[in-house]
């Protein structure tokens, strides 16, 4: 059973800006996507570089910054853990109930904008609490079995089809409410299916065993202590940078498209490492790195708040009841509207935090998580 070490905990910066990249690019992404918006209809003002601008987008975002919000989602569930554990405390209780209000949020913002992950982590933060009482070679052990995508391995192996004919059928009665509904009715609709086509969604791009992994390596890489610049950590993520660097450029120049469904999930993930090890790497490596990345520590600081309000914004900007951009702007205005977005939100966190240690939501979680207890 694994026990505290005693070592404190402080406050990790460079987590802070992964989680402004990771919510900053979700915002982007998100834009590229008309935030779930499908159309068939003409759009009024596009570029020639649309279709570049999203590929590339799409190769550096989609599925890489949930994945960093995951990880960073067991990074913050383990220095909560190892510090009640210091304090002579168990924590499991406590963080389950975490997870109700965390569910709750998710509720909230999947009414608005059906591409909720709030409450899909409220329940993989649950089977946080059995795995972090495991030894860290079982732990790795667990991570190692998750990182070779198994769904999808075993479907390869056994020739096992998974039907995704429902989660059309569901993204087409979302889809027209977002084009043609009004926002009770888009409400209403996104209730109705939002959590059925999240969980289809992700058993189809193979994240749902993916997104667990990532949980459960942010708790095991607290454990190891890897984000602080302590000991070897920092050659640890070079040697990391390095073969994820590796694994990118040996599955971009192999034709993988008979085993797609098994192998551009791990893709996904080769390219987050690379991604997550170089900021890192470069975080204690430059001042000037860090510097640059301060905006986006205030940023990260409030993800949660962040993440809920670019639902808000995003969808009445993008949705029929709204602005309607959906049918107006292509992918590379789209993308100026996110950037837009993220310089907003900066600025609206920038002023809440002149007067408040937390977020809006942040704050509240936090009340929420201790109610009746000592900290």
């Amino acid at each position: 059973m694994y026990k505290t070490r005693n070592l404190p905990n402080t406050r990790i910066e460079v987590a802070d800006a992964l989680r402004g990249i990771a919510v900053a690019g979700i915002i982007l992404y998100h834009s590229v996507e008309h935030f779930n918006i499908f159309s068939g209809e003409p759009v009024t003002h596009t570029l020639p570089c649309d279709d570049l601008v999203a590929n590339v987008l799409a190769w550096l975002l989609s599925g890489k910054m949930y994945g960093i919000f995951a990880m960073l989602f067991g990074l913050s569930f383990f220095i909560m853990n190892d510090n009640q554990q210091q304090k002579g405390r168990c924590f499991s209780g406590r963080f389950a109930w975490r997870m109700y209000p965390l569910f709750a949020f998710g509720v909230v913002n999947v009414a608005i904008y059906d591409g909720d992950i709030l409450m899909l982590y409220a329940l993989y933060g649950l089977l946080l609490i059995p795995i972090s009482y495991l030894p860290s070679a079982a732990v790795w052990c667990i991570i190692g079995v998750l990182a070779i995508q198994p769904v999808e391995l075993f479907c390869l192996l056994t020739g096992t089809t998974i039907d995704h004919s429902r989660l059309w059928e569901v993204y087409g009665y979302i889809n027209d409410a977002h084009q043609h509904g009004t926002f009770w009715e888009n409400t209403v609709t996104n209730l109705k299916y939002g959590r059925e086509v999240n969980i289809l969604f992700n058993v189809y791009s193979g994240r749902l065993t993916q997104l667990l992994c990532l949980f459960i390596l942010g708790m095991q890489l607290g454990r190891q202590r890897l984000f602080y610049n302590e000991g070897s950590n920092l050659r640890t993520w070079h040697i990391l940078l390095g073969a994820s660097a590796v694994a990118v450029l040996a599955l971009s120049i192999v034709d993988f498209s008979a085993v797609e469904t098994w192998l551009k999930p791990i893709y996904n993930l080769s390219i987050l490492l690379v991604i997550v090890s170089a900021v890192v790497s470069a975080w204690y490596a430059f001042a000037g790195f860090r510097r640059a990345l301060s905006h986006l520590c205030t940023f990260g600081r409030a993800s949660l708040t962040n993440y809920l309000l670019q639902s808000v914004i995003g969808s009445f900007i993008f949705c029929g009841y709204g602005l309607a951009c959906y049918r107006k702007l292509g992918i590379t205005y789209a993308v100026l509207v996110g950037v837009c977005m993220v310089i907003v939100q900066y600025l609206f966190i920038r002023w809440w935090f002149r007067s408040h240690p937390r977020g809006p939501l942040e704050g509240l979680w936090r009340k929420l998580t201790w109610l009746g207890a000592k900290q």
